[in-house]
């Protein structure tokens, strides 16, 4: 009976394998194949006791502190099958195979959402995992050891836990009406202080009706983690944001800690993460942040793509070999407009074989996108697009970090104004950073090189990875949680393949 059982679920676990979506076939596969070998070495004998089953039952409801819907996991199947032995052995090695697939490598596959993804996780061995916990009676912590370890995780299933308790309470609205500025009195400022209060953001002692100096600050404050302009005048846009409930912040804190799940615990010693969403890059050492830079990210139809490489080098005082699509699109339209931009920009014109062209010779009208023939190239100097620096991690996007002569765009909230690589703020901070365990490329040398004004390539001893991601809920330093602009509307996919059913469940 017991192997007959085990042929039922092996076949419904084929064939939800052949039928599953591209969004969770991986972890479909991954739980089938570590389900599949747990029982055929235990040959036929049945393994969850009581207790043990027990403690699964509260694990799997446990997931919801995840994000993750423990009805996806067999739950309502586990608890019907209490009392019957044989049935529900099968049925609780999936169930734990599946929530710890989806714990260690996330629910969906990453491809499927992030088309350029090349994080390469460990293999987890599942199996023997389960089998210690089944001989110490540890199902119920045996899950959690395949979640992300980053303090950023725990940050957000923090938040989690905080939001729902939240959203048992209801939310007191600010009432619409003209903004509310310092020194203003009323009903609708009493409102909006008791909303403050709601928050944590001022003590309930402290309203009073009054817009004073405390209800300022803690507009600022409310501003500036919402990623308003922190100006603390309350404006239709912060009366919105005060208002809000928690739904959609619950929900974009479960999109991001799938995200979390996507990549590996070791992301390096000293590591970069840039977050296009963020639009800034931040330098890791042991695993805690030690410089933060401003980015600039692709416009949103020249997204920049999300995946992991290595730094491999550095160019100082580059040339900037300007990409055919570009020169095509950009800049052969600005040279027909200003024919004399070639020449007072820095740029070269170079013909099929590599000559070097005189701009003066060519009629830019005499050429369309489609017939352009020349190779474009910007000489070092103050107006070269990529400034003073260039960090290479090669790769097949193209994609690198760089500095830039237009430095006032940092100044801009959103940052979303590149044809796809990353522009920089105090790059040359960033590459002597990066170059500090390389012998002979100290500060003083790297300050030479760009004074020289002469285009130098300088080789890390050891590569550095870099991590360029996507994350709409991060962490602010002070124990909360920013949420962000989902610039390229991406959490949208990744809320529904969540709520999508795993095949077999």
């Amino acid at each position: 009976m017991r192997k007959l059982l085990w042929l039922l679920v092996s076949v419904c676990l084929t064939v939800s394998l052949s039928a599953a979506n591209a969004q969770t076939q991986r972890a479909v596969r991954i739980a089938a194949e570590a389900t599949q070998k747990f029982h055929a070495a235990s040959q036929g004998e049945l393994l969850w006791d009581d207790e043990n089953y027990a403690l699964l039952i509260a694990a799997i409801r446990g997931l919801e502190l995840h994000g993750l819907d423990p009805s996806h996991y067999r739950l309502a199947r586990l608890e019907a099958l209490t009392e019957d032995r044989a049935a529900r052995d099968q049925v609780a090695t999936s169930a734990w195979m599946m929530a710890a697939a989806h714990l260690a490598y996330g629910k969906l596959d990453p491809v499927s959402v992030e088309p350029y993804w090349t994080v390469v996780q460990l293999p987890s061995d599942f199996a023997s995992v389960l089998r210690y916990a089944l001989s110490v009676h540890k199902v119920d912590k045996s899950l959690e050891q395949f979640a992300p370890v980053q303090p950023g995780y725990k940050a957000l299933k923090d938040e989690l836990a905080r939001l729902r308790l939240a959203a048992l309470t209801p939310v007191k609205t600010v009432p619409e009406g003209p903004a509310l500025k310092p020194g203003m009195t009323g009903d609708r400022v009493t409102a909006l202080q008791n909303r403050l209060a709601q928050l944590g953001l001022m003590t309930t002692e402290a309203v009073n009706g009054s817009f004073d100096a405390v209800t300022k600050t803690a507009v600022e404050a409310f501003q500036t983690r919402e990623e308003l302009d922190a100006d603390g005048v309350v404006g239709a846009a912060s009366i919105r944001a005060l208002n809000r409930g928690t739904t959609d912040r619950i929900a974009q804190v479960r999109v991001n800690l799938e995200r979390w799940r996507w990549l590996p615990a070791d992301l390096g010693w000293r590591h970069l993460r840039a977050n296009i969403a963020a639009f800034e890059v931040t330098a890791y050492e042991a695993g805690l942040p030690v410089r933060t830079h401003l980015t600039i990210v692709g416009k949103n139809y020249r997204k920049t793509p999300v995946f992991s490489d290595e730094i491999e080098y550095i160019v100082f005082n580059p040339w900037w070999e300007t990409p055919p699509s570009l020169a095509r699109s950009d800049k052969l339209p600005a040279f027909k407009k200003d024919p004399a931009a070639v020449t007072r920009l820095g740029f070269q014109v170079l013909n099929s074989v590599g000559a070097i062209v005189d701009p003066a010779t060519i009629n830019w009208n005499d050429y369309t996108a489609s017939n352009f023939p020349f190779r474009i190239r910007q000489a070092p100097g103050p107006e070269n697009a990529l400034g003073q620096v260039k960090i290479m991690f090669p790769n097949q996007h193209n994609v690198y970090l760089h500095d830039t002569p237009s430095r006032g765009l940092f100044a801009q909230r959103q940052r979303a104004f590149s044809s796809g690589c990353l522009r920089t703020q105090y790059p040359l901070e960033l590459s002597k950073w990066l170059l500090e365990e390389t012998p002979d490329w100290n500060p003083a040398r790297v300050d030479s090189v760009i004074s020289g004004g002469k285009e130098t390539r300088a080789s890390l001893k050891t590569k550095v990875p870099v991590h360029i991601l996507y994350y709409t809920a991060v962490p602010d330093g002070l124990g909360g949680i920013r949420y962000l602009d989902d610039i390229y509307d991406r959490d949208s996919r990744v809320l529904s393949a969540l709520a999508e059913l795993p095949s077999g469940q």
